[in-house]
This record gives structure tokens, C-alpha cells and sequence, in this order.
């Protein structure tokens, strides 16, 4: 008789559930397929010569201590100069209030942990990062979605829903944002709402998780203080950062800082995880920033991506459909943006005609904790060429004006057949 694991499974495991982004994505391997599905920044703003020069001299100095174990907390030298870095934006905080992560995932990860138990409840955009729905689904916890507009998400709602949640005695446990360049929309959190967050949280007592990748890469407009800053050190603001976007995804590091005592808490949790992080990718980022030259990275990738974000925006004017409720955001930054058709068409489905025309993009579903979301979809502009773009985008509109056709005629009841 075959042992049965789901006797031997625990409740969280028995929960876990496949992403769908995940298998949908496997379609798009194909090297003929012009990708927007990815969040990939470009392999041009990776700085490999001047990572074979730290790299060397690193081995010689310190190679015996760097490719050893760590400290769970991360390395203080690193911890000191990011503290320094952070400072030019704005953002005062001291190391014992950091944590070195291995990226944004496991930030997210912890933050989940820590906070959630089964059946609690968060407050999150509608749509919001689906690395985050990942997480929080995996602890159990539930989500609780807020529209979005061109402001991000709307606070005035997010009190309202506080006020009943706190009625049905499921107060949420905090507010999950990502103020800048939101991931999957685009959008940026005006400095009024940013303001009138932290008066939500001080009222409620509630936390607000400030999910901060692509602050740094801003293309128009001004920069907004992030809300880590306008709290001014009253502990309600948990922030999160990446190298991934800025400097290198492979090197899977980023950091958390926040009141010490929830730093500390996820020292406890990160120890049961992974021990620490990796010793030698920490040193190498903390020789690169020591260098001044991450300032410098991150200012050709600016220039790389702003001119693929125009790009888009205007292969999107010039090829797609004059349909009623066809519309994009056009963000000041980051790596995204997000389309919505009209709410009779599906863009769940016109996915896999997407495939066979040789265009890939996510399905905006997979961003909504409400199972909502099937007329939208996000779109980076990061990784592809400005030729891919331009062929990308033609390919697209093509699928949407045959979408939108069978949409008129009654024709998109069909069960789609994956290519």
C-alpha cells in the first residue's frame, strides 16, 4: 500500500497552492516568444567587470572570513554603509535596526510569520504583489483587498474597512503597501495618502509593511518621502528592500528595518530558515556601495529602462484597438505597468491565444487576493529590447481586437485549449 503523505502533511502544507502565474509561465519558454511577463531587470545593468575587481581583491583580504558562516542578523560593516546610503534619501535608522534578508522574498516570508496566524486578517491593494499573496497564504492569513486609482490605494477605504473588520472582531494585524511604482500597477502613492496611512495605523493601532523595490528607479516626477520617514521613528512603519531590481537579482539580498523589537523577532524566525545570509554576497555589496558606484549603477539603469518605458507607452498608443475601457497606467517609475480591458473580456483566457501569436504578459488574476482581476494584465518593459517592444505590443493588440471580436459575437464562452 503506497504511504499516504497526506496523512503526514501539516495543515499550512495542505494549504499551499500551485501558483498559477507559475504554469502559465512555463508556456512562454519558447525562444520565439516576446515576454512582458517577467519582472527581469536587464542583464546590460549588471556591472560585471567591476564585480571581478571587487570580487579578486575581496578573496585576497578577506576570503577566509567571507566564504564562512554569519551572524543571523547580517554583516554589521554592510549594515553601516546601507545606513549611510539610506540617509541620502532621507531614511534615518541605525544597524540594530535592520536585518540583512536573501531579497524580498524572504522579507515578505518573515513578515508573514511573525504576524499572521491562521484565519488573521491584512489589509492589501487590489491588486497587490503576488509574491506577498504567496506568503501570506502560506501562514494561512486573509487578505483583505482595497482598490486601487492613480493615487494607489485608497485610504479612505482602508479605514472603512478596518472599522468593519474590527466590528466582526478579525482586526487586521497591519497594512501591506508598496508606495512606489507599485507592483503590478505602476501606480505611486500620493504624499496626502501616505500621510493619512499612518494616521489609519496610529488611530488603529495597526502596522503598516512598506514594501520598497523600486524606489530608486524613478523616471518623471518627484520623489515622495517614503512612509518610513513621515512616521519619524513611532514604530509603526516596517520597510523592505532589494538589490534585486537595483543592483543584482542573483545575489538574492535585501534588508528590513523597523522597530527593534520586530527586527528582533525576525532574527528568531530567519534563524529557523536559512542560519544567515550569504557572508560573500554581503561583502561584495558592501565593497560595491564603499566604491560610490552603486549611485552610478543605478543611474544607467534609469536611462536603460525610462527609454523602454516610453517605448511601451507609445507602441500602446500607436497599435492598440480604439476600444471603450481599454486603458493603461503610465508610471513615474519601476519596472511595470497594467492594462485593463473592458470588464466583458478575459485576459485569463486570451493568454493562451496570446502564446500562439508569440506575446506572453500575466494574467492580472493572479494580483487578486478576491479572485477578481480577469480583465487585466501586467506588463515590464525592463527586460524586453525597445525592438521586442515594439513587435511585442503589435502582437498584443492583434490578440485584443480578436478577443474583443468574439467577445461581441457571444464567442468567448470556449474553454481555451493550452498551445
Amino acid at each position: 500500500m503506497p504511504l499516504q503523505y497526506d496523512l503526514l502533511f501539516s495543515e499550512n502544507a495542505m494549504s499551499f497552492k500551485k501558483s498559477a502565474i507559475r504554469e502559465l509561465l512555463k508556456l512562454t519558454a519558447k525562444p520565439e516568444i516576446i515576454s512582458f511577463a517577467g519582472g527581469l531587470p536587464h542583464h546590460d545593468t549588471f556591472p560585471i567587470p567591476h564585480l571581478k575587481e571587487i570580487v579578486a581583491d575581496l578573496l585576497h583580504r578577506e576570503g577566509k572570513k567571507i566564504l564562512q558562516y554569519s551572524t543571523t542578523e547580517g554583516d554589521q560593516s554592510l549594515k553601516e554603509e546601507l545606513c549611510k546610503w539610506l540617509a541620502k534619501d532621507g531614511v534615518s535608522v541605525k544597524p540594530d535596526q535592520m536585518l540583512i534578508v536573501s531579497a524580498s522574498q524572504q522579507a515578505l516570508d518573515l513578515v508573514a510569520r511573525i504576524f499572521l496566524n491562521p484565519e488573521d486578517t491584512c489589509i492589501v491593494g487590489l491588486p497587490t504583489y503576488l509574491g506577498f499573496l504567496q506568503s501570506a497564504s502560506a501562514v494561512r492569513g486573509k487578505m483583505v483587498g482595497i482598490p486601487l486609482d492613480d493615487d494607489g490605494i485608497r485610504t479612505d477605504q482602508v479605514k472603512d474597512q478596518i472599522t468593519r473588520l474590527i466590528k466582526e472582531g478579525k482586526k487586521p494585524k497591519f497594512i501591506y503597501v508598496i508606495p512606489d511604482f507599485q507592483n503590478p500597477a505602476g501606480v505611486t502613492l500620493s504624499l496626502e495618502r501616505r500621510k493619512h496611512l499612518l494616521k489609519i495605523a496610529e488611530e488603529f493601532d495597526i502596522i503598516i509593511i512598506e514594501d520598497s523595490p523600486y524606489r530608486k528607479l524613478r523616471y518623471s516626477g518627484e520623489p515622495i518621502p517614503t512612509i518610513f520617514q513621515l512616521d519619524q521613528g513611532r514604530g509603526y512603519v516596517v520597510t523592505l528592500y532589494t538589490f534585486s531590481k537595483i543592483f543584482l537579482p542573483g545575489f538574492r539580498l535585501g534588508w528590513i528595518i523597523g522597530p527593534k523589537h520586530v527586527i528582533e523577532k525576525m532574527i528568531l524566525a530567519k534563524q529557523g530558515m536559512d542560519l544567515c545570509t550569504s557572508l560573500f554576497t554581503q561583502a561584495i555589496a558592501r565593497e560595491y556601495i564603499k566604491a560610490d558606484r552603486l549611485d552610478g549603477r543605478i543611474e544607467k539603469n534609469i536611462e536603460l529602462y525610462s527609454k523602454k518605458r516610453k517605448k511601451m507607452l507609445e507602441a500602446l498608443e500607436k497599435y492598440m484597438p480604439k476600444i471603450e475601457g481599454l486603458k493603461w497606467t503610465k508610471p513615474d517609475g519601476g519596472l511595470f505597468l497594467w492594462v485593463s480591458l473592458p470588464p466583458s473580456m478575459n485576459s485569463d483566457r486570451m493568454f493562451y491565444e496570446a502564446i500562439k501569436e508569440n506575446v506572453a504578459y500575466v494574467i492580472g488574476s493572479a494580483f487578486h487576493c478576491d479572485g477578481e482581476g480577469q480583465n487585466t494584465m501586467r506588463l515590464n518593459f525592463s527586460y524586453p529590447s525597445e525592438d521586442e517592444i515594439e513587435t511585442g505590443i503589435q502582437r498584443l493588440a492583434k490578440v485584443i481586437e480578436k478577443e474583443k471580436e468574439k467577445t461581441d459575437k457571444g464567442l468567448n464562452n470556449v474553454v481555451p485549449q493550452s498551445p
